[in-house]
């Protein structure tokens, strides 16, 4: 569309935007005078829903009123808790129900998913990954070639172009062609928490699998914000974590993704707990492991129903919009922002993010020339919150749940005033 550099423009698409409405569903970080900051860090910590305390509220009224029995007795009974979740989130990831289930943190469920799928040999061992793979990513997979006896330089990286901020798919292809015979596992963030980049997960599996390699898909950056849609993509797994663009809280759980032609094999190797073995007979307590098939069969543990019931809470607003309204939002709501930086007169500034809708989410990474945290420090001053990462770049990711498109317009001329 043909966006304008006004208030007035702005404040029309936000009257006609039919998902406005969502914003009121969240609470907006306000100063001491009860003004409304402008927030755009959804890609770090997600803003709380409204109904979140509800629903968090309701279990600690159970636990109250019913102790040990509210597993059974509770308006959401706590033995299956985490079976509430599971349909909403596979179709915010594009899963089969059976291919997903929410449990620990995202690093945990990584290695807990490299015990099964990194099987390496004296000859097939490496592992690629982007070379600006989130540092979290980078220290699990140093630290499982070390403990399988391998190096750490065992670690192939797949690097943009010299001069370029963005990755080929190219040149992973070329990668993996000349190594794949010594490569087992590619895992790679499905969206870079630096450039936003959103990456072919299809044709990423399908160049890994041509040399039998794994393909796992860390989604970080990638679970509501974008359609990944992980069965059609072949990957072999993937995780991710809620309290970004999930809003499920800090330090919430991570969910995964076992495609089902590996979730169903029993045979695969992978670490046992009491909340992985058959539903049926879990609490007969001396019966052999008999591992449960899908997803659920890398449990360990029982899950922690406060925080799932904050997850509930978020998904419960998803599952009323669905991920195709706001990724069309989204998209026009991004695609506005990047207008409005592109306005901006000034040589010192550069969006590094992927111009293309279908290759970015809402995440708009600003690079500006012979910055430093001091520009964040300015924004802060003005009560906008985004994120700063070094050397140069300011991460600014307007979540269509709730941010506005007067949000951006205010954004950049607070910005081109302090540039």
């Amino acid at each position: 569309m043909k966006y304008q550099n006004n208030l007035t423009f702005a404040k029309q698409q936000d009257s006609e935007d039919s998902l406005s409405y969502l914003r009121n569903r969240f609470h907006i970080p306000r100063d001491k005078n009860g003004e409304e900051w402008l927030y755009f860090t959804g890609n770090s910590l997600g803003l709380q829903p409204k109904a979140t305390k509800n629903y968090i509220n309701q279990e600690l009224e159970d636990w109250a009123n019913l102790g040990v029995e509210g597993h059974f007795e509770a308006k959401n009974p706590w033995l299956h808790y985490h079976e509430y979740l599971t349909d909403k989130m596979a179709k915010i990831v594009g899963a089969k129900p059976q291919e997903v289930v929410m449990m620990n943190s995202l690093t945990v469920n990584l290695h807990l998913l490299m015990v099964s799928f990194y099987r390496p040999t004296t000859s097939k061992y490496k592992i690629v990954i982007e070379s600006d793979a989130f540092p979290s990513d980078r220290y699990a997979v140093q630290s499982q070639l070390e403990f399988h006896g391998f190096s750490k330089e065992d670690v192939i990286e797949w690097k943009p172009r010299k001069g370029e901020e963005l990755l080929q798919i190219e040149d992973l292809e070329e990668i993996v062609s000349k190594q794949g015979d010594e490569i087992a596992l590619l895992l790679i963030g499905g969206v870079n928490y630096y450039t936003g980049q959103f990456l072919d997960l299809k044709r990423i599996a399908e160049i890994g699998h041509s040399k039998n390699c794994v393909v796992g898909i860390d989604l970080a950056h990638g679970a509501g914000n974008i359609q990944p849609n992980l069965h059609e993509s072949g990957v072999d797994f993937a995780a991710w974590c809620s309290y970004k663009y999930l809003n499920a809280g800090p330090g919430s759980l991570s969910g995964i993704f076992v495609h089902e032609k590996h979730a169903r094999n029993k045979d695969l190797p992978r670490f046992a707990g009491w909340w992985n073995h058959n539903k049926e007979t879990r609490f007969n307590m001396r019966q052999p492991f008999d591992v449960m098939e899908g997803a659920e069969g890398w449990q360990l543990s029982n899950p922690p129903i406060l925080s799932m019931a904050a997850i509930l809470a978020s998904l419960d607003l998803f599952e009323e919009v669905g991920m195709e309204k706001l990724r069309q939002k989204s998209e026009k709501l991004t695609g506005y922002f990047e207008f409005l930086v592109k306005e901006i007169d000034s040589e010192d500034i550069k969006i590094i993010t992927p111009k293309n809708p279908k290759e970015r989410g809402c995440q708009l990474s600003i690079q500006v020339k012979n910055a430093d945290k001091s520009l964040h420090q300015k924004l802060m001053e003005q009560h906008v919150i985004t994120d700063w990462r070094e050397p140069d770049v300011i991460r600014c990711a307007p979540v269509p749940f709730y941010n506005s498109f007067e949000d951006v317009f205010i954004f950049t001329e607070i910005l081109k005033e302090i540039l």
